[in-house]
């Protein structure tokens, strides 16, 4: 009762992240409620992502803004009761990111065409290329995330970065897949990323729809060679990159610790 009041109360008073709540004490005597309760409440919210606590004289309670890993977690907690499949996904995907990226294009700055480039430098698959395969293939999803935090659609572009967290963290190729198969699904992600970038170099919107589409396809359609399949399992919180924005194109310590985590 009392987390749901001290949300009423916050919704209330239009409070934004970044803007603390009273004082513990002060909390108890607006509520009628122990120490006790009242601390359990606070915990509540801050394992919800609503709340920071700190300790320390200018320590208490901030209000957070919920991260995507924070939402991914309790999604993945509910999919790991579900039978959820890749082509339940790609179904989704294939729905989803061609208009995304085709609202994105607009709004691409100058700054998220270049991180688009260093994206599609680090996943290049060639021989000399320095970074992992693993890597690359990390890399091959940030593409798609840098595209959809420039979409202006909030809800969508959340959904799509949804879809790509759980590519990240979920997929896993058959043991019997070659290095071959792997190198394959690369190139093709490579190729085609080139060619979205190149539409919304050129603000061809309606190009970059129709790349995107056809490398959703493609992408899917190599997943299914590989025989690649879905790990059900539970986020812990310790792999959760909490309070973590968009991460940096060809920041490789980011890259390594999501591979080392994957």
């Amino acid at each position: 009762m009392v987390v749901e009041e001290i949300k009423r109360w916050i919704t209330g008073r239009n409070l934004n992240p970044g803007e603390k709540l009273p004082k513990e004490a002060e909390l108890q005597e607006m509520f009628g409620v122990s120490r006790g309760t009242m601390r359990e409440a606070l915990k509540a919210l801050e394992v919800q992502g609503l709340i920071r606590l700190s300790t320390g004289p200018a320590g208490g309670a901030t209000i957070e803004r919920v991260t995507l890993d924070r939402t991914f977690q309790f999604l993945q907690n509910y999919l790991f009761f579900q039978d959820i499949t890749i082509g339940d996904i790609y179904a989704l995907r294939r729905m989803l990111e061609p208009e995304m990226a085709a609202l994105a294009v607009p709004h691409l700055s100058e700054a998220d065409l270049e991180a688009l480039e260093r994206s599609i430098e680090i996943s290049n698959p060639s021989q000399d290329n320095a970074h992992s395969a693993a890597m690359q293939r990390v890399e091959d999803l940030h593409f798609h995330d840098i595209l959809a935090e420039a979409c202006p659609n909030p809800f969508l572009r959340f959904q799509c970065r949804l879809i790509n967290r759980m590519l990240e963290t979920m997929v896993v190729s058959s043991l019997h897949a070659t290095q071959d198969e792997h190198q394959r699904l690369g190139e093709a992600a490579w190729r085609a990323h080139r060619k979205i970038l190149a539409a919304a170099r050129k603000s061809d919107a309606d190009q970059v729809r129709k790349l995107m589409l056809a490398h959703i396809v493609e992408n899917q359609r190599h997943l299914d060679l590989l025989q690649a399949g879905l790990r059900s399992r539970l986020v812990l919180d310790s792999e959760l990159r909490l309070g973590a924005g968009l991460p940096v194109a060809g920041d490789p310590s980011l890259l390594l610790r999501r591979q080392a985590k994957a």
